[in-house]
Order: structure tokens, then C-alpha cells, then sequence
């Protein structure tokens, strides 16, 4: 397939003028930011969001200024879960106002430009068989606007919620080619074990990205009556001997949490010397500490 530079024509659209003029925005906004985070995992199903969404509650509860960006386009749900999610956007000529979570936690996501909880993102095309062509390029093109246009402010954290796929820490990198690192999610499981361990092989290896550390979400769960950890998977190596890179933490299954997620409330806030609360401050404590002595 042809880049743009390989075309011999852009029919007056000048592609290739706006692609840069957004890029020029991108790089302005994160001025700003003094830390760009992706949450990212490979594998559909570990919990990515809700850990984003209650990490940038950690670190706000810390007393950092956090944004965070929903980068899964098509299925967003970092509004709803940090209870957000019938925040109107305010517009302005220098860009859109994210909204703001309870504890003052910022937020951009497809799902507050959606009318309706079932609308589907759809790309403009002749026909949806044409839209295929063009969808990944539209999608980063989408985010690149999320990160350009909105008006972020001095932020410590700026963290960005990938959706699961190796194809996407690319996409941000382009992007966003200072990425500061990344935190890698994953389950105690042999499956999600093995999609994961590809893509810290694409962030460390292939795109020169630092790893901030892997997050073992579920790791286990805790009797209501005995007290005892018992395992929710069956992956027989452990995460030391599954990963070379740093272990942040791991986080017990506590079905508050994903109560919390579905009615919007902030987990940590109600609910802050459980077990998986402390759990997620001290994955947070240890992300802060990766950053120290960066005077970016």
C-alpha cells in the first residue's frame, strides 16, 4: 500500500499539510504534560480499563493533576466508569474541555460524542465495504485529535487506555513519540500470558519503549469467610517467571470494584483500605517512583 508521499495527487486535499498541522498540535498539547503513560495488554478481557480508570484515581488521590485519554475508539468505556459519562463537552476556539471526574481526574472518550448507548462509531465512506480500507488510519487520526484538540492543561499524568491488540502501541507511538512508558496487563493465565509476553516484545524491543512494569489484574480473590487467598486461574508459571520486566503489583478480584465500574462511582474513594485499594495506591506509588529524577 502508498503512503501519502507516494501519491501523486491529493486532489487539493493537502493530506499530508494536515496530518502535520495536526502532529504540530499533538507535540503542543503535551507541553504540558510532564507524563505520558499507555495502559496496554494485547489481550481483550484483563480488566485494562477498570485498572486506568482507578490508576488515575490513585494518582490523582496523590496529589497529581491526571488526564486520560479512551483511545479505544469503537468501544469506550472510561466515561461510564469513572462517572462521567453524561458530561456535556465544553467547545471553545482553542479546543474542547475534557470532563472532570468528582476528585478532578480528566477525561476524553468517544463515548461522550455519542448520542445514544447504542450507536455504533461509524466511519464516513461510499459504503461500509469502502470505510474497511481507511478504518485504522481513521481511528488514528480520531485519537489524534482527541490529544490535540483537547485543553489538558499542566498535567503530571496523561494516561492513555489502549484497546487490546499489538497494532496499537505502534499507532500511539507515532503519535506521541516520547511516550514516557508503558504499564503492561495481564491475568494469571497461560493464554493471557502468552499475548501479553508480544506485546512487551513490540514495546521494548521493536519500538525502543520503556516498561514501566506488568499489572497481574484478578489475581486471586479472597474467602468472605476464611479470609484466604484463593486463585481465580490456573497458569502454573508465575508472573516472575512468566516476564523479565518489573512486577508492579498484583490486584485481587473484589466484585465491588467492578460494581463500582458499572454505576460510575470511584472505587478507591468508597472503598480505600480493602485489599485490591491498596494494591492499586502501591501500583500507582511505584509508577510515580519510575518517574523520578525525569525532568522532562
Amino acid at each position: 500500500m502508498k503512503s501519502y508521499k507516494d501519491l501523486p495527487s491529493d486532489a487539493g486535499s493537502n493530506i499530508i499539510g494536515q496530518v502535520a498541522a495536526q502532529s504540530t498540535r499533538v507535540q503542543k498539547r503535551l507541553a504540558s504534560v510532564k507524563h505520558t503513560v499507555a495502559i496496554m495488554s494485547g489481550k481483550g478481557g484483563v480488566g485494562k480499563s477498570s485498572l486506568t480508570a482507578n490508576l488515575a484515581t490513585a494518582l490523582t488521590l496523590k496529589g497529581n493533576t491526571v488526564g486520560v485519554v479512551d483511545a479505544d475508539i469503537n468501544g469506550p468505556t472510561l466515561a461510564k466508569m469513572m462517572g462521567v459519562r453524561n458530561a456535556t463537552l465544553e467547545y471553545s476556539q482553542t479546543g474542547v474541555k475534557p470532563a472532570t471526574t468528582a476528585l478532578g481526574t480528566k477525561l476524553i472518550s468517544m463515548d461522550l460524542l455519542l448520542a445514544e448507548d447504542d450507536a455504533p462509531v461509524i466511519w464516513n465512506a461510499h459504503t461500509q465495504k469502502d470505510a474497511f480500507t481507511w478504518r485504522s488510519t481513521m481511528e488514528v487520526s480520531a485519537l489524534r485529535e482527541f490529544i490535540a484538540d483537547t485543553e489538558w492543561g499542566e498535567l503530571d499524568y496523561l494516561l492513555l487506555d489502549l484497546p487490546p491488540g499489538t497494532d496499537r502501541l505502534p499507532n500511539l507511538a507515532e503519535l506521541v513519540p516520547d511516550l514516557g512508558g508503558v504499564v503492561v496487563v495481564t491475568i494469571p493465565s497461560e493464554v493471557s500470558q502468552l499475548i501479553v509476553k508480544k506485546s512487551v516484545t513490540m514495546a521494548k524491543d521493536i519500538l525502543k519503549i520503556p516498561i514501566i512494569g506488568v499489572v497481574e489484574n484478578m489475581a486471586f480473590y479472597i474467602c468472605q469467610h476464611c479470609g484466604e487467598e484463593e486463585p481465580l486461574f490456573s497458569a502454573e508459571e508465575s508472573l516472575n517467571g512468566a516476564f523479565q520486566q518489573a512486577i508492579l503489583g498484583s490486584i485481587p478480584f473484589d466484585p465491588r470494584l467492578a460494581r463500582a465500574s458499572d454505576n460510575g462511582t470511584l472505587y478507591l474513594d468508597e472503598y480505600p483500605d480493602v485489599p485490591a485499594s491498596k494494591a492499586l495506591i502501591g501500583v500507582a506509588e511505584k509508577i510515580q517512583a519510575f518517574f523520578q529524577g525525569d525532568t522532562k
